[in-house]
Formats: structure tokens, sequence, C-alpha cells
């Protein structure tokens, strides 16, 4: 293994039929290509999805070997003002494709456009409609004004299923010889929340450890809350001990040097596994609510969190 590469780079999949997933909006697009041609696009949905990874498939496919001259690629949240739409787009788009009928401009994260710059791209999707084809990507469509949504094909995109990244990395683990048990590729699959972008990139992370990657060494490697040590530090408070919880709660916290913030959230997710009557559950949802906002507001992580571990206890009473 090459410690240079970046995985999510490396294995991301050149042509519309190798996307994982995505079958509902792969199929559409496969019709387009197949015809050579392609509307305004609209993709949206959550990160790590395949919204790039389809944007540059369509630019193989449709371009071969001259896709680079065809294919301009912005990020919109860092180059956000009308400017860019005036100048950069604009300059691309005026120009005649190489070996094609029209170039394809894509703008990732669209939604961090100002209004203006989503006005003057609008004008610009319009004048330029026979020599350039827009694809924007967004994590939230209603922030699109509905004068460019009018004017695109929506495709919507799906988390992940659990089988569909776990296949995907047992692919890549093959190629890079590594060695991952079933419990592994489950914490990944957890802490990745249908993201396989994130979902490689921690498998890329634990394999520089060497060795059998196991649930330990993710959960390590992620800083992230070990959910069985946070639901028995949970299950302990409601118990009534509220001393061992609150040890337990201190080893999280100083000798995984986990962050408030991160142990909150997963406290949040363990209290729907909790042994426990459903209307205590709603009290404790809204506990964790208030200690978040706490927490957000700046307050000392460990007072909050024994506090809200006092809370439990007393709830478990």
């Amino acid at each position: 293994m090459e410690l240079n590469e970046i995985w999510t780079e490396k294995y991301r999949p050149k042509m519309l039929e190798d996307i994982v997933g995505q079958k509902h909006v792969v199929d559409r697009l496969k019709a387009f290509v197949k015809n050579c041609s392609l509307p305004h696009c609209l993709f949206t949905g959550s990160a790590g999805c395949g919204k790039t990874t389809a944007a540059l498939a369509i630019a193989h496919e449709l371009f071969g070997n001259q896709w680079k001259s065809n294919f301009l690629e912005l990020n919109a949240s860092d180059e956000r003002g009308i400017d860019t739409i005036r100048i950069k787009v604009k300059d691309f788009a005026r120009t005649m494709a190489l070996g094609g009928s029209f170039k394809i401009i894509y703008l990732d994260e669209a939604d961090s456009l100002t209004k203006d710059a989503q006005h003057a791209l609008r004008r610009t999707m319009e004048k330029y409609t026979d020599t350039a084809r827009f694809i924007l990507s967004c994590n939230y469509s209603s922030k699109i004004i509905l004068p460019i949504q009018s004017r695109t094909a929506v495709f919507r995109f799906m988390p992940l299923s659990e089988n569909e990244i776990i296949g995907f990395l047992k692919h890549i683990a093959g190629n890079e010889k590594l060695s991952v048990n079933e419990d592994a590729y489950k914490s990944v699959v957890y802490i990745a929340e249908g993201d396989m972008r994130k979902a490689i990139n921690i498998l890329q992370t634990a394999s520089v450890l060497g060795g059998k990657i196991n649930e330990d060494v993710i959960y390590s490697v992620t800083s992230r809350a070990d959910p069985n040590a946070v639901n028995k530090m949970l299950t302990t408070a409601i118990n009534g001990g509220f001393e061992a919880a609150r040890n337990q709660l201190l080893a999280l916290l100083y000798e995984r040097g986990l962050a408030g913030e991160d142990l909150i959230k997963e406290i949040h997710n363990q209290i729907f596994n909790l042994n426990i009557p459903e209307i205590k559950k709603v009290g404790l949802l809204e506990k964790v609510g208030e200690y978040e906002f706490r927490l957000t507001e700046g307050s000392n992580a460990r007072i909050q969190l024994e506090a809200l571990l006092a809370q439990i206890a007393l709830m478990g009473r």
C-alpha cells in the first residue's frame, strides 16, 4: 500500500454502472449519456453518496480522454460570489467543446452560492445552453432558487445502505490485502452514517496502524465513543450506580480523550437502546437536548455531563 494514495480517489468509479447504489439515478443518467445528450442537472443528497462521482463519470463517458478539457469543477462554498459566475463560469461556458457538442460545468455545494450569484447563474445557464451543460450539486435543494430548480432535471441521491458500504469496503480491503473483521465493518458503517467517502477514509486511516483491523481500532482512529461503553455507562447510572457511571464517564473523557460534544451525541444514540419505559426515554431525550445546548454555548464539558448523568440516575429511581 502506498501511503500517499488517497483511496477515495483511487477507487472512485470511472463509469456510471460502477457507482455503488443509486440505481434509480444511474439508470436515468445512462439513458442521457447513451443518446449523447444531457439536460442541466441538480444533484441533491447527503455528503458522500456519489454526486461528484456521478458528474465525473458522465464526463468520462461523454468525452473519453478529452474529459478534462470539457469539464470545469468549482466548489461554490469557496467561490460563492457573483464574480465567480460572471468570470470563471462564463469564460468557460462561451467556448466550444473539444470532441463533443457541449462542455460540463459542475458546481459543487451550489447551495452555498449567494442569491445574487444564483440569479446570475440562471441567466448564464439560459445564454450558453448551446455550448455548456450545468450540473449543480447540493445538500439542500430548498436553498436553490426556484428559477434554477425549474431549469434542471432533479436527481435525488439516497444515503448508502449498510450492505452497499460494506461490500465496497471489502472490495478495497481485498485489493489492499487488509485483514478486517465483520465487527470493524459494522463500526465503520455506524460512524459513516451513509457517507461512503467517510467510510473509505476511516478504513485507510485504520490500515496505517497495520495488523488486524477490529472494532477497537476503528473507534480509536476516529476518536469516537464506543457505543458499548456509553451504553454500559448509561445503564449503570439508571440502575443507581452514579459513582461507577461517573468513573466510566471520566475514563471516556480523559483516557480516551473524547470531546464532550462527541460523547453527548453518542449518549443520544444509545438512549433508544436502553431497556427502560418509553416515557423515560422521552424525558432523557429532553435532558440531552438541554445539556447539548449548554455544551455548544461553551459550558464545561465535565460538569455538564456529570450533571446529565445525575439527572439520568434520578430518573432511574
